[in-house]
């Protein structure tokens, strides 16, 4: 099946739309549910693809799951008949790592394939195997597989991370959350996921103060209890209909947000001329006509998220002016650039910066996502651009974004997504 986005751009997105749960909370969340033989109630779960692999896995290993609607599920997993994941589809997502913390935490074994997702670059896991061996435990890799196994369980231990690391900082905390004793971990991550997933471990009865800081103190407990937990808003799923309000210069209400998580993304579209209204639980984008360039770094939270590199680059190709973007998290975040050429844009890359000249217009044209957050952004340079344009692969994009096309539609883009070529012949007959 060749599914694709095609689009008529030109319309000014107006009106209201409501966030879904974080991607990133939800997959260290669904991996610490393993952590307890209780049941563990889930909400808020986006109904996105890389959440419904991760179900789909626990399953797998005799976890019993019950799916009450697309955003709750009931976990309870204290038949779990094997200490392996192994399946095609959990290959595919970066989170699958995760459940080497937490099948090492409740049952000291794991072997777990080596993550896939997006290709933006080297995710090393060296910092996971770091902090699994600073716990008592033997952790290598084995024909493409993480293997780790603590004979005398797993012991508190100091930690230092050589470098930020989300996806260590969760899977430590699940790991060490029933280990003996204290373990102290500094230079971790602080995204709003850290603190969720900390949030989450707590309120199952661990004890983990700090998230959000730059040190986590992790006092193991003997066990965990059941909950019943809903996901924070998704700041990368805000962020991007922040930007597509901007690029499209429209008048757009994002519900169910934390305006607190959003405040690096803000700042760049106020810098650029925008309207920024913060409410409560909302944030207003009213998108300038004229917009003016800037500059931007990527840096681990609180700083600007890499994860919205590719959204605020596109709105500023439309600024006037030349911007310049530093990344500095992924070394391959800039495969999109070329796609983004084919519109019109005039973006220059070398190394990990790109250089943007500012246009007027961006013109329709058939390009492919190549991952996750780069298809949402050629998705949002479609929206503002004059004519029709195709994304292609835009399986990418399901992985991290919940009914897309229907959000935006919501919003008064004229976007479809297409089957065959029958239905995108339709709508290019379709009258503007």
């Amino acid at each position: 099946m060749n599914e694709v986005f095609i689009m008529r751009g030109g319309n000014p997105l107006r009106g209201e739309v409501t966030i879904g749960g974080a991607k990133n909370a939800a997959l260290g969340i669904i991996a610490g549910a393993l952590l307890t033989e209780d049941k563990v109630t889930i909400e808020n779960l986006p109904d996105v693809r890389d959440v419904n692999v991760m179900l789909e896995a626990l399953k797998e290993v005799g976890a019993k799951v019950d799916r009450v609607d697309a955003h709750t599920a009931v976990i309870e997993a204290k038949n779990i008949s094997m200490h392996s994941i192994d399946d095609e589809y959990i290959r595919r997502i970066r989170a699958s790592y995760y459940f080497i913390g937490a099948l090492l935490g409740k049952y000291h074994e794991a072997t777990v394939p080596l993550p896939g997702g997006c290709a933006i670059g080297q995710r090393p896991i060296d910092q996971h195997l770091k902090g699994f061996r600073a716990l008592g435990t033997q952790a290598e890799v084995e024909n493409g597989y993480l293997v780790a196994k603590a004979e005398e369980g797993l012991f508190g231990s100091h930690i230092y991370l050589d470098v930020v690391s989300v996806g260590a900082t969760i899977n430590i905390m699940l790991a060490s959350a029933l280990a003996e004793g204290l373990t102290i971990v500094e230079n971790v991550a602080k995204e709003p996921h850290i603190v969720d997933v900390a949030n989450f471990l707590n309120s199952m009865g661990a004890n983990i103060r700090g998230a959000g800081t730059d040190t986590i103190r992790i006092r193991g407990v003997k066990r965990l209890h059941g909950t019943t937990y809903a996901v924070i808003p998704d700041q990368i799923e805000a962020g991007t209909f922040m930007c597509a309000a901007a690029v499209t210069r429209g008048d757009v209400l994002i519900k169910n947000v934390i305006p607190k998580h959003m405040e690096s993304i803000s700042a760049k579209l106020l810098e650029m001329g925008n309207t920024i209204i913060e409410y409560d639980e909302s944030i207003r984008v009213i998108g300038k006509l004229e917009q003016q360039s800037t500059d931007v770094k990527t840096l681990p939270y609180p700083g600007f998220p890499t994860d919205m590199q590719p959204q605020i680059s596109v709105t500023l190709a439309l600024a006037s002016g030349n911007s310049v973007v530093t990344e500095s998290i992924f070394e391959n975040r800039f495969k999109y650039v070329d796609e983004l050429t084919r519109m019109g844009a005039k973006i220059k890359v070398e190394g990990n910066v790109s250089v943007i000249e500012g246009q007027k217009s961006l013109g329709g044209a058939s390009v492919n996502a190549l991952d996750l957050r780069a298809g949402a952004a050629l998705v949002l340079a479609g929206l503002a651009a004059e004519g029709i344009t195709v994304v292609h692969e835009i399986g990418y994009i399901q992985r991290g974004y919940e009914h897309f096309e229907a959000k935006l539609r919501g919003l008064g883009a004229d976007i479809s997504l297409a089957e065959n070529e029958k239905e995108q012949k339709k709508f290019r007959m379709k009258a503007v």
